[in-house]
């Protein structure tokens, strides 16, 4: 049995090609790359911040004993202040010493990648005779595509019951049983899955798979890094993950917590664009004959106006057109023609449309009659 936990789980390196594009352009790859950076670099700042405390630590440290033996020398008899701050900062330096084995460990068993692996003074290792992993960089886009549209089409049932499986051991056997879901297509499709779960509002199962697809991604990076065949990773990785200490747990855990809160952002971002896109639609749906939304128009007209749309009163129409500046009116009724809501040729159309059409007419005369009101009430004055 060949011992894997020298490697740990070593991260995907960040190159694009290595993820499927029927990922939501490609949405897979940006996770893990955005997961890891974001890791990586919340690590890096616990290590400064650590190093940051230390150096002040040690600073103050060596000022109190030098301010302490000073006072000695000269014989000053209230010391008591002194030694209280020097026992503080030695407290200090303990808790800090505890901080940086904590620290280490937390870094032993972050997932190795190719930012963090080493490249010089590594010892080797030997692998019994496994197949070589499948290369398909020399696939075309629209190739990968309908090769995972095929996988899926012909695999949909196994692979929801692999993402429905709790057990380790029945996670293995079935992957054992079924070798050919191990498999890019396989971490691809429960992605999708998970997503799909937490839009339709089914967190608790969403969860239950997104479990089942870091299983599968731990299996494929390892795979990757290794150059073998995932399927000959499959049951190392579930030994290592059932004999696991708790600190590679942890950190098993913390990267399924990271998967699902991107599942959940993803979602709430899918629920708002179809949110926009309805909207959208349903404005277009709604544009007049000049490209102007009926409901936009109606918002940006004077008060007075909208009371009579609102109430469809034309004699009050009439006499507000009147009133109006001849500029703000021209503007205000250009725009209700635009949108569909003023229908100026109406009275042509009265012989098509029937009674629609004696209506429209009607509209017609309304700004008629406020224009000849408007030339009367001019000439008046």
């Amino acid at each position: 049995m060949v011992d894997y936990s020298k490697w740990k789980d070593i991260e995907i390196s960040d190159d694009e090609d290595e993820t499927h594009p029927n990922i939501d352009t490609p949405s897979l790859f940006r996770w893990r790359h955005k997961a890891r950076v974001e890791r990586m670099e919340e690590q890096k700042k616990e290590r400064e911040e650590y190093l940051r405390a230390k150096e002040q630590n040690e600073r103050k440290l060596r000022e109190a004993r030098r301010k302490l033996q000073e006072s000695e020398k000269n014989g000053v008899e209230n010391l008591t202040e002194l030694k209280c701050v020097l026992k503080d900062l030695e407290e200090e330096a303990e808790n800090l010493r505890k901080k940086d084995f904590e620290l280490q460990k937390k870094e032993k068993v972050t997932p190795w990648n190719v930012d963090t692996i080493s490249h010089s003074g590594f010892s080797k290792t030997v692998i019994n005779k496994a197949p070589p992993r499948k290369k398909d960089d020399e696939e075309s886009e629209e190739e990968r595509v309908n090769k995972m549209q095929e996988f899926i089409k012909e695999n949909k049932e196994n692979l929801k019951r692999y993402g429905m499986l709790h057990k380790y051991d029945d996670s293995k056997l079935f992957l054992q049983e079924h070798p050919h879901l191990v498999s890019e297509n396989t971490a691809n499709y429960l992605v999708i899955w998970c997503i799909d779960l937490q839009v339709e509002g089914k967190s608790d199962l969403m969860e239950h798979v997104a479990h089942q697809c870091i299983c599968m991604q731990y299996i494929l990076e390892l795979s990757k890094q290794l150059d073998v065949d995932p399927r000959a990773c499959v049951p190392s990785f579930f030994s290592r993950i059932q004999v696991a200490d708790p600190e590679y747990k942890k950190s098993f855990e913390d990267e399924l917590l990271g998967f699902k809160e991107r599942v959940r952002k993803r979602a709430r971002e899918k629920i708002d664009e179809a949110i926009r896109e309805a909207e959208e639609e349903e404005r277009k749906k709604r544009l007049g004959p000049g490209g102007l939304d009926p409901v936009e128009v109606f918002e940006s007209l004077p008060p007075e106006m909208k009371k009579c749309f609102e109430s469809e009163n034309i004699g009050m129409l009439q006499e507000v057109i009147a009133k109006m500046p001849e500029e703000e009116a021209c503007y205000h009724m250009k725009r209700c023609v635009d949108s569909g809501m003023w229908i100026p040729d109406a009275a042509k159309k009265k012989d098509d449309e029937g009674v629609a059409g004696n209506e429209e007419s009607k509209i017609e005369e309304v700004a008629d009659e406020g224009d000849a009101k408007k030339a009367d009430d001019s000439a008046a004055r």
